[in-house]
């Protein structure tokens, strides 16, 4: 899952400008700052992973399924993330940056008119990520403050109110920023995984034997052997690895460099002596594996390990909380989604940002998970579609870059993919076996959110035909009005539109009812590059029709906060000088009513409406000053 940018880190990531030795100087800061924001849901996976596993094959393994079972948690970590992400995906970076839609814009890109089904799989993969969110904090934390039942048994009631607490707090916090928090991130996490490997090596000396879980073979063997729960044992083997995803979408906080010896030089082998070590305590006589990560830890270690165990979960919710936060601007500057409140908690990084609305939804969904479910055994069953899903999906768009962006041989693609793409396949049936018990919440929240990304794409066409079928040309109402001037007025008209070819509906009903005209009209676009960032001298473009009109467009990338007034102001450089106490801003504003005539189902009209109805402002939005905007309104039946 996702994980958010690392405050005072993100702008460090690029190297543009910079000396060698600067970047030399920033690796071990950033490989911390990674360490603290990447890794923090794969790093809580030792939490219940191998348990999970233990469960669904025995009460009571025998060395031979124990050493099974480490095997395969091993080769996933290995197969999935060492060879998958870290030799593959990470370098499908589009400009600098990762996750499911940098992917599928980078895809697009190999097309000269984007395909309908690259548009779909990143749907698809933007839809499971969220359905994940919501699972994430609830399995991390509740999994944490579990342990007091290790350490005191009589203190099981309290679990469930705890964690409520916790996570309520959690997200009531969210709207203060993570800056201040999240700079110990990264040494808490580092502790974290010291901890994780020496408690593991210290059971692995007391049985070296189960270092033979190194050998693929004893999975595979076991696999044949329990074919009759092969499935299931693949659903809970899988939960060692979710998080794996958090290496790509953070690329464009950290780079590949930091991410990979971080990977390398600590996470893998730290959580490879952990597993280890809660096989080799499972081994030794007498032991009952209820909860093998608390168990394995002396009596004065219990409590301390189960505070740090719940800030660790903490870290790593909070990382899918704001990485929640990046993926649906994203998806609102590609226009997957309305236009949803932004506030930006940090002067410095344009990465801080609070979303009220994805906060509160995200809230209501974890809590209700926690009161349904009640523990993280029963909650590992929804854990694992929506993960498998996006994985799937990553694999299908990383086939596309590699054959019509690199331009690998189809071959050679298709050699490091299907193996790929078979496994992800794999592990997909196998949670989907979880699928009654469970596994229905994150495919289903899933599903809202695709359902609701694809009512607003297709509502936006309708609108757009629609509109563009009303609208007169532009260059005919120019060329019209140069002929036969209204009263100028001195000052800047600037009016918004989506259709560069039409003439703004504010324009018409400007000159309709006022019957004026500004001495500068300026006709501006908003476009959305399939990019991360556009370089300011590449943001703004300006033609001009005569000396009354002028063409603007203004193109930001994906994860740009659109910000009209700043790159207007970057128009002077152009020879246009721009004063916005002299402009106006003229704002169409539609009210939609749904009809029973073509176009979308009632059903989907309505969603849209009320979509429509629920996004962001224009103005605040584009962040144009309230004092020098103009609405005016129309009606539109769709």
């Amino acid at each position: 899952m996702t994980q958010p940018s690392a405050p005072g880190l993100a702008a460090s990531a690029d190297p543009g400008g910079h000396s060698a030795s600067q970047a030399r100087n920033k690796l071990p800061v950033l490989v911390l700052g990674a360490l603290g924001v990447v890794y923090g849901d794969i790093g809580t996976s030792p939490l219940y992973a191998f348990r999970e596993a233990l469960h669904v094959s025995s009460r009571t393994p025998s060395p031979g399924e124990v050493l099974g079972l480490l095997s395969l948690i091993v080769w996933a970590l290995t197969i999935i993330v060492t060879v998958k992400y870290v030799s593959f995906v990470l370098r499908a970076d589009n400009k600098g940056e990762g996750g499911t839609l940098s992917l599928m814009s980078l895809a697009s890109n190999a097309f000269v008119k984007r395909p309908r089904w690259v548009l779909t799989l990143g749907v698809i993969g933007g839809s499971l990520f969220l359905g994940d969110a919501i699972i994430t904090p609830a399995i991390s934390v509740l999994s944490a403050v579990e342990g007091i039942e290790v350490v005191q048994p009589t203190l099981s009631p309290y679990v469930v109110p705890l964690v409520m607490v916790i996570l309520l707090g959690l997200f009531m916090v969210q709207r203060f920023g993570t800056a201040r928090v999240s700079t110990v991130f990264g040494p808490i996490m580092a502790v974290w995984f010291l901890i994780l490997g020496l408690s593991g090596a210290y059971h692995i000396a007391d049985n070296p034997g189960v270092l033979w879980a190194l050998n693929p073979v004893l999975g595979v063997e076991f696999l044949i052997q329990h074919s009759g729960i092969s499935v299931v044992v693949a659903g809970a083997i899988f939960l060692a690895v979710t998080g794996a995803e958090a290496l790509y979408v953070d690329l464009g906080h950290f780079g590949r460099k930091p991410i990979i010896i971080a990977w390398v030089g600590l996470v893998f082998p730290c959580l490879l002596l952990n597993y280890f070590g809660q096989g080799a305590y499972v081994l030794k006589p007498g032991v009952i594996s209820a909860n093998p990560f608390f168990q394995m830890q002396p009596d004065w270690a219990q409590l301390p390990m189960v505070g740090l165990a719940t800030i660790a979960t903490v870290i790593a919710s909070q990382a899918v909380i704001t990485g929640a936060y990046s993926l649906v601007r994203q998806a609102m500057h590609l226009n997957l989604l309305p236009r949803l409140e932004v506030r930006h908690t940090s002067e410095e990084m344009a990465g801080q940002i609070f979303m009220p609305q994805v906060n509160f939804l995200l809230l209501i969904a974890v809590l209700l998970l926690v009161v349904g479910f009640r523990s993280s055994a029963a909650l590992s069953a929804a854990y694992g579609i929506a993960v498998t899903g996006e994985m799937l999906v990553t694999s299908l768009l990383l086939f596309i870059v590699m054959w019509r962006i690199w331009k690998w041989n189809l071959y050679l693609s298709m050699a490091v993919i299907v193996p790929l793409t078979a496994i992800d396949l794999a592990f997909l049936l196998a949670n989907l076996a979880k699928f009654g018990q469970g596994g229905w919440v994150p495919a289903l929240a899933a599903s809202i959110v695709a359902l609701t990304m694809t009512t607003w794409i297709l509502g936006r066409q309708r609108l757009a035909d629609k509109t563009r079928r009303d609208e007169v040309p532009l260059e005919f109402l120019v060329e019209n009005l140069s002929k036969k001037k209204p009263i100028i007025v001195p000052g800047t008209a600037v009016f918004l539109t989506s259709d560069i070819t039409g003439a703004p509906t504010a324009l018409l009903h400007s000159l309709k009812h006022y019957k004026v005209l500004h001495e500068h009209n300026v006709i501006l676009t908003i476009v959305t590059a399939e990019t991360p960032r556009v370089a300011d001298d590449e943001k703004v473009k300006i033609d001009a029709y005569n000396d009354l009109f002028y063409r603007v467009v203004v193109t930001f990338g994906y994860i740009e906060t659109p910000n009209i007034p700043k790159a207007l102001a970057l128009a002077r450089k152009l020879g246009w000088k721009f004063d916005i106490m002299s402009t106006s801003f003229f704002l169409s504003r539609r009210s939609l009513k749904p009809t029973t005539k073509g176009g979308l189902p009632v059903w989907a009209d309505r969603l849209f409406i009320a979509l429509a109805k629920n996004a962001t402002d224009a103005t605040e939005y584009f962040h144009i000053p309230t004092g020098r905007v103009v609405e005016i309104g129309t009606q539109v039946l769709l």
